[in-house]
């Protein structure tokens, strides 16, 4: 179990970082379990964190400042939650920067909006890594707050990964020999009628 916890420890914060930029909250919210218990500091969950979106979201920003009439621009651009974060951009900039991470649907299109618009990149910059820290802070004292109830469930779902497991694997083999034997029957059932054509 210690070596695991160190493995944890020394693979969290790249984890973190990659997870925050591509994939989102549920990383940053293990950082946070990692972080109660123990395997890394919650300084280093949060900082990965806000690094790994922080730096996703400004290359974001930049694409869309860049290539405006790319096709990936135009392609983000034609969907509906880009009109709507255009809308919130021209009405609140500064909240909608910092706040676009929380919204469902505006995690890439915000970025990119923002790109198309007339701030300025220093600007993007600056609120873009405090928006990235707070988002960081946020879902990191989420996984730290619950991470007992989260690693409660865990180890529940991994005391009972062999039995799962097995009976999955068992399912699969007998529906592979019962799909095998069937295409084998339904084979003999055509060339019969087949020899007789």
């Amino acid at each position: 179990m210690d070596q695991l916890a160190h493995f944890l420890a020394a693979l969290g914060p790249p984890a973190i970082l990659a997870g925050a930029a591509f994939e989102g909250q549920t990383a940053v919210i293990a950082g946070g379990v990692l972080a109660r218990q123990g395997m890394l500091s919650p300084f280093v969950a949060v900082a990965a964190a806000a690094m790994g979106s922080g730096v996703l979201d400004q290359v974001l920003f930049i694409l869309g400042r860049s290539f405006r009439d790319s096709r990936f621009v135009q392609r983000v651009s034609a969907k509906v939650a880009f009109a709507k974060a255009l809308n919130m951009i021209e009405r609140h900039p500064t909240l909608f920067i910092l706040s676009f991470r929380f919204l469902y649907g505006l995690r890439a299109a915000g970025p990119v909006a923002v790109g198309v618009t007339h701030i300025s990149t220093t600007r993007f910059a600056v609120l873009n890594a405090l928006g990235a820290v707070i988002w960081a802070a946020a879902f990191v004292g989420l996984g730290y707050a619950f991470g007992p109830a989260v690693m409660l469930v865990f180890n529940g779902l991994m005391a009972h990964a062999a039995p799962i497991a097995i009976g999955a694997g068992l399912v699969a083999v007998i529906a592979g020999l019962i799909i095998w034997r069937w295409r084998v029957w339904a084979a003999e059932r055509v060339s019969p009628d087949a020899a007789e054509g």
